[in-house]
């Protein structure tokens, strides 16, 4: 069985709100601060729906029990269609279980938002049982099934007043936590070009979840405390070996921590 944890960052869809509020005649940044705005005087906060969200990284952490691999998707020229086909190529070949954090409430949505954008087909994401009986219990789309863990929708009990950021669960479990980047602060970043610093605090965020989400196997039983320690130290031997300075930060960082771990 493979694993896949995943995560996307996100800036304004400047072109559909060119489209939406006519206003063809803005340039991106004028546009998006225009759709901020907008959003802020009509709900209070600045946050964009989900259908107005552009993707600019997907990383992702893949284990499967001989290695782990953290990477993101494409490089640093990809434009965002190839991002998503090569998302959801890795779950036609693959078929792995998916984990997020609240990737059933942001990530996810959005890739369907965006992979309806581009025409990019999925049959196997979006199979519920029709073509293959073994998804009828058990596929990536129902709330309840194990197909797709959203690790803080399952924490929270499923309750929207119980959910709990990944920055502060990662800190209370003695993992590093956000490094160097918050959400906010991805799109002022890409108006500066560095999109490698956002894939990078990208992947860093999928190794928050992936080590939540090791501890959290853990707790229900389908790691035994060898598994548990062993699968850690595989993950530490990987970061400790690789060439990439936020990597080797993280690993450092998860090792200086007073906390358990």
């Amino acid at each position: 069985m493979s694993i896949l944890v995943f995560d996307i960052e996100t800036i304004p869809d400047t072109k559909a709100g060119q489209i939406l509020h006519n206003s063809a005649h803005l340039d991106a940044h004028d546009i998006a601060d225009a759709m901020l705005t907008l959003r802020q005087q009509e709900t209070g906060k600045s946050f964009l729906p989900h259908y107005l969200q552009k993707i600019v990284a997907i990383s992702l952490v893949l284990a499967t029990p001989n290695k782990v691999h953290v990477w993101s998707l494409g490089d640093a020229h990809s434009n965002e269609a190839e991002l998503i086909r090569r998302f959801f190529e890795g779950i036609e070949k693959h078929t792995p279980t998916l984990v997020s954090w609240n990737g059933g409430g942001f990530d996810l949505p959005v890739l369907h938002y965006r992979a309806l954008y581009h025409g990019i087909a999925a049959p196997t994401y979006w199979e519920h049982g029709d073509n293959n009986p073994q998804f009828r219990y058990n596929n990536y789309l129902s709330r309840y099934h194990y197909r797709h863990i959203d690790l803080m929708d399952l924490l929270s009990g499923y309750q929207a007043r119980a959910v709990a950021p990944l920055d502060a669960i990662a800190q209370l479990l003695g993992l590093p936590g956000k490094m160097n980047m918050h959400g906010s602060e991805v799109w002022p970043a890409f108006q500066e070009g560095r999109i490698e610093d956002i894939r990078h605090y990208c992947e860093t965020d999928v190794l928050n979840t992936y080590l939540v989400f090791l501890r959290f196997e853990w707790i229900r039983g389908r790691l035994t405390d060898a598994d548990y320690e062993a699968t850690k130290i595989q993950l530490r031997t990987y970061l400790q070996s690789s060439d990439k300075p936020h990597l080797l930060a993280f690993e450092q960082a998860w090792q200086d921590s007073p906390l358990i771990s």
